[in-house]
């Protein structure tokens, strides 16, 4: 309860409700001028859980503007927390479901999306709910610029091949994948830096997946 009280402090997080969706979000289409009050591009990190990539990206690329999203405003306070101490003007967060995220961005006003570490949702009648199914990436094309480039890590294979086979299916353009991103000798924010369950996989030997790719 402390931290959903000082999430209420923090002034680089919405909370919105749905309703206020529906009415039409300020926002929407104006993230950059009105509030980073800026002209970089905007990354988003979907499911950001403790928003480890969102600071950690932002830290690295103060020329553009970062985003995590997710619904648990308890995970949500810890990147909150870590923007705050770190002094990162380029950071904003937002909690609400993923589905939902069309309401809060215009046409071409995001130019990447990270998916790190989401759930596999295993279960067939869940296959919709996977961030990278292809009713989630009808969604992202509302707001994703031309040429925008969506991230994927996971540690879970089946999910991993399952975005493979989307994407062929798709006829979308698999820029690169790997099934041990580690193995590959990156010495980028691709393995310098590391979610919570990115250090629990590693911790238990499982490798971990990686690609990306244009709708």
């Amino acid at each position: 309860m402390v931290h959903f009280a000082e999430n209420k402090t923090f002034g680089n997080l919405f909370q919105l409700q749905y309703e206020e969706l529906i009415r039409g979000f300020d926002l929407k289409g104006k993230w950059v001028p009105d509030f980073f009050k800026n002209n970089n591009d905007l990354v988003l990190e979907l499911g950001c859980g403790k928003g480890e990539y969102t600071t950690g990206l932002a830290l690295r690329y103060p020329g553009k503007n970062f985003i995590g999203i997710d619904i648990k405003g308890a995970r949500l306070w810890r990147g909150l927390k870590t923007a705050r101490d770190q002094q990162l003007k380029n950071v904003a967060f937002i909690r609400l479901r993923i589905n939902l995220v069309p309401f809060c961005f215009g046409k071409d006003e995001v130019s990447e999306i990270w998916i790190t570490f989401p759930d596999p949702r295993m279960r067939k009648s869940d296959t919709k709910k996977r961030l990278t199914s292809p009713e989630f990436l009808e969604r992202y094309k509302t707001f994703l610029k031309p040429g925008g480039i969506i991230h994927l890590k996971t540690d879970n294979i089946i999910f991993f091949e399952y975005t493979l086979d989307v994407i062929k299916e798709g006829g979308h353009e698999l820029l690169y994948a790997t099934y041990d991103v580690y193995g590959e000798g990156f010495d980028n924010e691709l393995t310098q830096i590391q979610t919570f369950y990115e250090q629990k996989w590693l911790a238990n030997g499982t490798k971990i997946k990686y690609l990306k790719f244009r709708v």
